[in-house]
């Protein structure tokens, strides 16, 4: 089947930047519209990194904004806290836009093609499942063999590198996401107070109004922040660092390779494919 149309998703995470220049550099013939859905709570970071990825593809990514903000929703969810059990955060500010606007292409009689970033070393992952006929979902990188080490390649290859915010956090997503690790909501107070104190404010709203859940699992962030707990939780990492330096065999052709908090805490990630890919 012939498309009429290729997209490709960025979330201002590694791999999926690094899709879209291994795109460009071995399909170069395929004219690709690229896109991020933007929840409007995405980090300083993010935002920074898909603008020098729009230098080096030459063309803009575009930005799909939902229609209504995480504010509208946290109230129509009755000021209950997205979580891993109900993640109505990504089901309404990064797939219903998506879907709306892949919605225009379909009914005007095309056929699209969705790329999608997983690696060949991701086997537990599987992309977004489409139900039309005519939205079609390829993933790249499995075809090419292409695992985590081939993503760093990739980009450091072309010049752009890592997003900054892989110096103290291990993925792309909004700033009060609740797959973060302890140590990156420790880190998230450091580098981003105000988003810090933003997460503070919904959580407290949402307890008052009787959320089960809070941000990080078992505890608020009222408590997470208390000096002694985040010196707990520093040493706690450390600890894992330094289980998974004995765990991890090291590549002498890469010794400063980057260790995501995926390694260090061992096992596949339970982030969620669209917001961190």
């Amino acid at each position: 089947m012939t498309a009429d149309r290729h997209v490709l998703g960025l979330s201002g995470g590694k791999d999926s930047a690094a899709l879209a220049i291994f795109m460009r550099q071995r399909h170069p013939e395929i004219e690709i519209d690229y896109f991020f859905t933007d929840t409007g709570k995405e980090l300083p970071e993010v935002y920074e990194y898909l603008v020098r990825l729009e230098g080096y593809l030459g063309k803009p990514v575009r930005r799909l904004n939902p229609d209504r903000d995480f504010d509208f929703w946290l109230k129509s969810y009755k000021s209950y806290l997205p979580s891993a059990q109900s993640r109505w955060c990504t089901r309404q500010l990064k797939l219903r836009p998506f879907e709306e606007w892949v919605r225009g292409f379909l009914d005007a009689g095309e056929t699209v093609v969705s790329y999608v970033a997983i690696r060949s070393d991701e086997e537990y992952r599987e992309g977004y499942q489409s139900t039309k006929d005519r939205l079609m979902v390829r993933l790249p990188f499995k075809d090419a063999a292409i695992d985590k080490a081939g993503v760093i390649d990739i980009l450091e290859g072309s010049g752009l590198g890592l997003p900054d915010y892989y110096k103290w956090r291990s993925r792309s997503g909004c700033t009060f996401c609740f797959f973060q690790q302890k140590i990156e909501w420790v880190r998230l107070r450091e580098h981003h107070p105000e988003a810090f104190e933003e997460a503070k404010s919904y959580e407290k709203t949402a307890m008052d109004h009787g959320s089960p859940f809070t941000w990080s699992q078992g505890e608020s962030l009222l408590e997470l922040e208390m000096p002694e707990r985040r010196e707990q939780i520093r040493r706690d990492h450390e600890k894992r660092v330094e289980r998974a330096r004995g765990r991890l065999r090291a590549n002498p052709l890469r010794p400063d390779e980057p260790r995501d908090l995926d390694d260090v805490y061992a096992g596949p990630a339970k982030a969620c494919l669209t917001c961190h890919k």
